[in-house]
């Protein structure tokens, strides 16, 4: 049994979108993340580059509405904190068999980075249960439908590189879902305290994911 990883991947499996703050402005995070979650994100990733991110990742995994994660996970020991803080997937830049190994022992989603269709083998033979497109090449869209072709198991979830405007090309192109980053949580947004902006767009984002999978089984 796996309750909380497969929970977690129930999560994505529905809602098919993540929001993912990546931001060096302490009194932004918790703000930027309530506009998130008040415009309509249910996952919420916080990358452990954030400030006192362990913090809010404890604070936010008491809502049970919202699946929680760590982002920017390098090691073993970033994912013991993680977990201990109440994280249900991790999420790294890279992909380390190891610490893919790790979060299938501690019933944890993983989501490892890969850029070619070998890493992305390879963290699916470790087990990784969603692979993170990173970093996104220019033409994201075509190289998802050019890796899902021979390889259409696949989990590709893209993060960087996606905006509120190229949201339906990542997913007609095979994409199980997409992340929010940079393009939701913008920088001169949260540096001017522009909360509304995040959180009305979050709500344009979230609406245009629910529309695409509307009706899809």
């Amino acid at each position: 049994m796996h309750p909380r990883r497969d929970a977690a991947l129930a999560a994505f499996t529905r809602y098919r979108c993540s929001a993912i703050l990546r931001t060096d402005l302490p009194a932004a995070v918790r703000p930027a993340l309530e506009a998130a979650i008040t415009g309509g994100c249910r996952i919420v990733e916080v990358t452990l580059t954030t400030p006192d991110a362990l913090d809010h990742i404890a604070a936010l995994a008491e809502r049970k509405q919202l699946t929680v994660g760590a982002g920017t996970v390098l090691t073993i020991d970033q994912a013991k904190e993680a977990l201990a803080a109440g994280a249900v997937f991790v999420v790294s830049p890279i992909t380390d068999p190891q610490l893919i190994t790790f979060c299938r022992q501690h019933d944890l989603l993983s989501v490892p980075g890969t850029s070619t269709p070998t890493e992305m083998m390879t963290a699916h033979h470790a087990g990784a249960d969603l692979v993170k497109l990173f970093p996104a090449p220019a033409n994201g869209p075509e190289f998802v439908r050019a890796c899902r072709a021979p390889l259409p198991f696949l989990k590709i979830f893209p993060t960087g590189g996606v905006t509120e405007d190229n949201i339906n090309d990542w997913l007609l192109a095979g994409s199980f879902g997409v992340g929010f980053v940079g393009s939701l949580f913008a920088p001169d947004d949260l540096r001017a305290g522009r909360f509304d902006a995040v959180r009305a767009r979050a709500a344009r984002m979230v609406a245009k994911v629910d529309a695409f999978f509307a009706g899809k089984p």
